[in-house]
């Protein structure tokens, strides 16, 4: 851990970052909560790091290191989004009860919730036709209400109490454009009625309500 960290800074020319996260430890529980969460710990009684985390795409480990672990926050990928709403029956709750920040990433699903025309991937594969049937059914809502369907699935998350940003990973400046331009989309109250209505989302999903504002405590990285 200490030695990635070293080498991290010497390519970034930083002697210190933000936040440190163990990345995916999904068959390495063990050692994730013993050898590399005591060096993460260290390093952010050094002053090394800011904070600590674990980021992954399941939540079952992501779940048992909030609780065991004392962790800044999590970074979870592609489980909480307009689709994927899991996260709720385990990880969401361990975070609320421990304090626990979350940030989300892939809330376009892999690019599904871009375009979920036939083809489209879902968590990294090709999508099964029962997701992209739902996920159509979703922008069918968005489209009767005229919100774009990336409007819509950036702006979910959001709403939760627990998720402070969503990480969209924009690979250029036109692509980070589009995402600030899809935050200011105003989504009618209506749209997300409907979506619970259809049930393409549970009753008990928090969801935006009128005019998105975002901050630093609330944003989109």
């Amino acid at each position: 851990m200490r030695t990635s960290l070293a080498e991290s800074l010497d390519r970034l020319g930083l002697d210190r970052i933000d936040i440190l996260h163990l990345h995916d430890p999904d068959d390495h529980y063990e050692q994730a909560a013993s050898t590399a969460y005591t060096a993460l710990r260290d390093l952010r009684a050094e002053g090394a790091v800011k904070a600590i985390g674990a980021g992954m795409n399941r939540t079952p480990v992501l779940t048992r290191l909030v609780e065991n672990c004392d962790l800044d926050l999590v970074l979870l990928a592609g489980r909480y989004t307009l689709l994927d709403q899991s996260s709720m029956a385990d990880l969401l709750p361990a975070c609320r009860a421990h304090g626990t920040t979350v940030v989300v990433g892939g809330v376009f699903n892999s690019g599904i919730l871009l375009d979920p025309s036939p083809g489209a991937r879902y968590d990294y594969a090709p999508a099964d036709a029962a997701i992209v049937a739902k996920a159509r059914r979703i922008q069918e809502v968005c489209d009767r209400h005229d919100v774009p369907l990336a409007a819509a699935a950036l702006q979910f998350p959001l709403a939760h109490p627990q998720i402070a940003s969503v990480l969209i990973g924009a690979r250029s400046v036109p692509e980070l454009d589009m995402d600030l331009d899809l935050l200011d989309v105003v989504i009618p109250d209506a749209l997300w009625h409907d979506l619970r209505a259809s049930g393409l989302l549970p009753d008990d999903v928090p969801v935006p309500s009128g005019a998105l504002v975002t901050s630093p405590e609330r944003s989109v990285r």
